[in-house]
């Protein structure tokens, strides 16, 4: 049997000079920590912008510890993916072998309460990306999309050979946002790597999720709502094996040209998630449509690059708990 070590490369070997789009956001700034451990020179390319009404939002405090934690690990240009002139000029002078594309607004929820943005950042940004590759070096673009672009799950756990019918604009942003990788990619002869993640959670995030708001309630003492009893089941994936997905697509010489899902490819209710993090709950009724999910297979990325999450939910919420409170507690 094949040592899984041996796709795996040493501290300093390979090198590649990597350009992040939003690099200071919730997995990428996980991303970047992982890859500068492995010897990568990092350009993270972000807005320094959160869509959070301010009176509910950390974004500023975990944006400060961002920072702090990644200077003097990679370089950080404050730039709008939807500028062209910026974009390319800081795409040109890092002139990077590989361009990873997280910037976007990642609330599939505010798709109805900014779809100008959403549309503009999520689409009309990411092909402004796309076109700032012609003429540079770069070999592999890594687009985060997203396990909305589904809709309903038709059949658990869901491949990637899944039918593709999202039914709101952020599913939608997203799956245009594939196409377009893989038109723009092919016309300058760039390889392409689509990541489909799934609930993500963990440690620096702030985008008012449901993960985040059950463990800070369950921090102050204040009771959490399921919608609908909580019987929504999700694929929970701790950040840290959603950036180690990103990293096997950076890496990997066999993952070019191909979608995979990266989650932990299980799915637990949003009942369980509050259970296991001892949250006083109340029930309340459900109003908002979102698409009906719950496990994503992930035994493509298993099988091609060796992807092999680590953190069972229990595991996750013990580490994101201890971080939150030695930070934003503190």
């Amino acid at each position: 049997m094949e040592n899984k070590k041996d796709n795996q490369h040493n501290k300093g070997d390979n090198m590649s000079n990597i350009f992040i789009t939003g690099g200071l956001g919730f997995i990428g700034y996980h991303l970047t920590l992982q890859l500068h451990n492995l010897g990568h020179k990092i350009t993270i390319y972000d807005k320094f912008v959160n869509y959070i009404e301010p009176e509910k939002s950390s974004y500023h405090f975990y944006l400060m510890k961002r920072i702090k934690d990644l200077n003097g690990k990679a370089t950080i240009v404050r730039g709008d993916i939807k500028c062209r002139t910026t974009l390319r000029r800081e795409l040109h002078k890092a002139n990077p072998d590989i361009v990873i594309h997280l910037a976007a607004i990642p609330l599939a929820t505010y798709s109805k309460k900014y779809p100008e943005d959403m549309l503009e950042t999520n689409l009309i940004g990411t092909v402004k990306v796309l076109e700032s590759l012609e003429g540079t070096k770069v070999k592999r673009f890594i687009y985060a999309s997203s396990s909305f672009v589904y809709g309903n799950f038709k059949y658990e756990p869901c491949d990637e050979e899944h039918p593709t019918n999202p039914i709101d604009m952020y599913g939608t942003t997203k799956l245009a946002g594939e196409m377009f990788t893989k038109l723009y990619c092919s016309q300058y002869g760039v390889d392409w790597v689509i990541i489909r993640p799934s609930a993500v959670y963990g440690p620096t995030d702030c985008n008012q999720r449901v993960s985040q708001i059950f463990l800070e309630n369950k921090l102050k003492g204040i009771p959490v709502f399921l919608e609908d009893g909580g019987e929504a089941t999700l694929d929970f994936t701790y950040v840290k094996d959603t950036a180690m997905g990103f990293v096997l697509a950076t890496e990997h010489p066999d993952a070019v040209n191909r979608i995979f899902n990266i989650t932990f490819g299980k799915s637990r209710s949003i009942k369980s998630y509050a259970n296991i993090l001892g949250c006083q709950t109340k029930d309340t009724i459900s109003d908002k449509e979102r698409p009906k999910r719950g496990a994503l297979d992930i035994r493509k990325a298993s099988a091609i690059m060796n992807y092999e999450p680590i953190y069972p939910l229990e595991k996750g919420l013990k580490e994101y708990e201890e971080y939150v409170k030695s930070t934003l507690l503190e």
